[in-house]
């Protein structure tokens, strides 16, 4: 007779669930290597502000900040749209979740081709990236910001998607809905240190 929990008997092993889906550990393990690189960038950013007599330069376009003040407002607002879809595919409605999704993508959309615009009417206006570290800045942080929100409008695409084909799995909602946060909360933090 074997003895109760001898090597020779199989056990019944016990199906766990990840504390934190593999996806949104990736998405937060992402997102906290971004957010050191957006600090390294801000620090230098104060540092060449200070050495500067003038601040923009002479002869430097002054940055928008009445419009981009508007156009914060509706990345905020596809944030919230973003939270109201989550909560909704959280409660099982898939149809106005993707109603709500559909408006997060939407707010980003305008968001990034109103930033897109605000690019080329600066570069009209002379601000360039090599005149001087005034404008060298305005495009490495804030064009790594647009590229940020790029990749986030494809995974928020993807998610409508999905969710139209009611295929969405929660662990993607979650992650992707993640990152799309990052997008949204980073923006005025760049906008009050680069723009204000």
């Amino acid at each position: 007779m074997m003895a109760v929990g001898s090597p020779d008997l199989p056990v019944a092993r016990e199906e766990r669930q990840p504390a934190v889906p593999n996806a949104v550990l990736a998405v937060l393990l992402f997102v906290g290597a971004e957010l050191m690189m957006f600090a390294a960038f801000i620090s230098a950013h104060a540092i060449g502000r200070a050495n500067m007599v003038e601040w923009p330069p002479p002869g430097q376009p002054v940055l928008p900040l009445e419009s981009t003040a508007f156009n914060t407002l509706v990345l905020l607002g596809s944030g919230v749209a973003m939270r109201y879809a989550g909560r909704l595919y959280d409660d099982g409605k898939v149809d106005t979740s993707f109603k709500a999704l559909l408006g997060s993508l939407a707010a980003g959309t305008f968001f990034v081709v109103f930033q897109g615009v605000e690019w080329a009417r600066l570069l009209a206006d002379g601000l360039s990236f090599r005149a001087t570290p005034y404008g060298g800045f305005f495009y490495l942080i804030v064009g790594a910001h647009a590229l940020h929100a790029l990749v986030g409008l494809g995974a928020v695409v993807w998610m409508v998607a999905r969710l139209g084909r009611n295929t969405l799995r929660r662990e993607a909602f979650q992650a992707g809905r993640l990152y799309w946060y990052f997008v949204v909360a980073l923006w005025p933090v760049l906008y009050w240190r680069v723009y204000l």
